[in-house]
């Protein structure tokens, strides 16, 4: 087993809040993924003939903001063998051993929180349809007091 060192995925993974990860994203090192996921048509399926659950599996991963970076990259294999992996860890007979590369692709692929942190990616704010408020809507509206209106003045040399 090897010792010492930093390995690749040691210690906590990159934060965007932090200053050093701030540094990091003027140097272009964080990626922001579009929230809509990406367009298009979806890749040609790179293995031996797939299974009904393996192609939706498929369908759906290359809908997510994800999916941009995979396809610069050229990732479809190893996204394809994600989801061969995928299918059969969610078989109720599936080895301990199959479940655990799944994870091991999750984070590699950026599909859970860590993955993303990890290769720097962040998704874009979704953006928001406008909606017209009512007239009655806002009248009805009441506005919270701040502290400051909570504050009871009490002029020098009363109440003491």
């Amino acid at each position: 087993m090897p010792r010492g060192g930093a390995r690749a995925v040691s210690g906590p993974p990159p934060d965007p809040r932090s200053l050093r990860s701030a540094k990091a994203a003027d140097k272009g090192g964080w990626r922001t993924l579009p929230a809509e996921g990406r367009p298009g048509e979806v890749p040609e399926w790179p293995l031996t003939t797939p299974a009904d659950r393996e192609l939706d599996l498929w369908d759906d991963l290359w809908t997510k903001p994800q999916a941009v970076v995979w396809e610069d990259m050229g990732q479809e294999l190893e996204v394809a063998l994600f989801v061969r992996t995928l299918a059969e860890a969610e078989r109720a007979d599936a080895r301990v051993d199959v479940k655990k590369m799944v994870r091991s692709y999750l984070d590699s692929l950026g599909l859970s929180v860590a993955g993303m942190n990890r290769n720097r990616w962040k998704i874009a704010p979704a953006v928001a349809e406008p909606v017209e408020a009512s007239p009655a809507a806002t009248d009805a509206a009441v506005r919270r007091p701040s502290a400051r209106d909570r504050l009871k003045v009490v002029p020098s040399g009363e109440g003491a």
